[in-house]
């Protein structure tokens, strides 16, 4: 659920000065979420006590995925520990799991009817996994009451977490996805608590350990990042073997957050998405309003088409645009 009015939601950015919001220009507005459908899901989530992605993150999407009953599940309570300068997601002290968590999960899944369910969390650094067993939960709870659901995870990256990766693996999700966010240069300001070569390895133990597992991940543009700082991320991501890159514009949530450096133009993101592909990812979604789990179902019937395209020594089709 989200968090209660009187909890403070960024304890840790409450003293910094306020940064200026900046007009978003015409190709970033979207209309407000009106639909029945958006309405009907927001019911859903709070009479199974479920967290979103969607609203805990403040997605800019949520009324085009909700109107679709398309909900991206945020598990392991609504409260992170670490205090990332970019995400909306509550900071402080942690909530305490919730037992039933994955079964309410599997039972959102049902009632909407996925086809493709997109899982992520918060970071835990307090449990002695990260979540990993939860997420195993939840992966297995999905599989067993809706067997034909494709289910996607987006995890923390199980710093310091001996055996984590191994469990989330042998749950078998269909496609990992942990997104490095930013460039090497900017993590001590924008992610201080993470460690880039810790997410390269997460994605190399993942492909160790299952060689066929799709993998993703996902970085955000407009922080100050060079467009050949962004090159060389797609390098090391390649040298990981990940198969999906998404590039999305950063979007300050609050005036307290990291300030939008620029707004990156649409012909730019298409510049990122043809020297990615040129780059051997399987599959590149990369526009202004791209997130990790915007039009995931249909991204990833693109991304098994696209390996099986190459495994026959076809031409890998390009991938439309994720905002169309």
């Amino acid at each position: 659920m989200p968090i209660a009015p009187d909890r403070v939601r960024h304890p840790e950015k409450a003293s910094r000065p306020d940064n200026p919001i900046q007009r978003k220009p015409e190709w970033l507005r979207v209309k407000a979420p009106t639909s029945p459908e958006y309405a009907e899901t927001r019911r859903l989530m709070r009479g199974l006590s479920l967290n979103t992605v969607c609203e805990e993150a403040a997605c800019p999407n949520i009324g085009e995925c909700w109107k679709k009953k398309h909900a991206t599940f945020m598990i392991l309570g609504a409260v992170c520990t670490r205090a990332c300068a970019f995400c909306n997601v509550a900071t402080g002290r942690p909530d305490l799991l919730d037992p039933h968590e994955p079964e309410k999960v599997a039972d959102a899944v049902g009632q909407l009817g996925l086809e493709h369910v997109v899982v992520t969390s918060v970071d835990r650094d307090d449990l002695d996994d990260g979540g990993a067993a939860h997420f195993a939960r939840t992966i297995r709870a999905i599989r067993a009451a809706s067997p034909t659901t494709t289910i996607e995870i987006l995890t923390p990256d199980f710093m310091r977490k001996k055996g984590a990766i191994e469990t989330v693996v042998e749950a078998r999700p269909d496609v990992f996805n942990h997104n490095l966010e930013t460039v090497p240069r900017l993590y001590p300001g924008i992610r201080p608590g993470a460690r880039y070569f810790t997410s390269l390895q997460l994605w190399a133990r993942v492909k160790e350990l299952d060689p066929a597992m799709f993998t993703k991940s996902g970085i955000m543009v407009g922080l100050g990042e060079t467009k050949e700082e962004v090159f060389q991320v797609m390098d090391d991501l390649r040298a990981a073997d990940v198969d999906f890159l998404t590039i999305g514009q950063y979007l300050a949530p609050t005036p307290k957050h990291a300030p939008v450096d620029r707004f990156v133009t649409p012909d730019e993101f298409a510049s990122y998405a043809g020297m990615a592909r040129g780059k051997g990812f399987l599959l590149v979604a990369s526009s202004p309003l791209t997130r990790s789990s915007y039009h995931a179902g249909d991204d990833f019937r693109r991304l098994r088409a696209a390996r099986e395209a190459r495994l026959a020594g076809r031409a890998v089709p390009e991938a439309l645009p994720a905002a169309e």
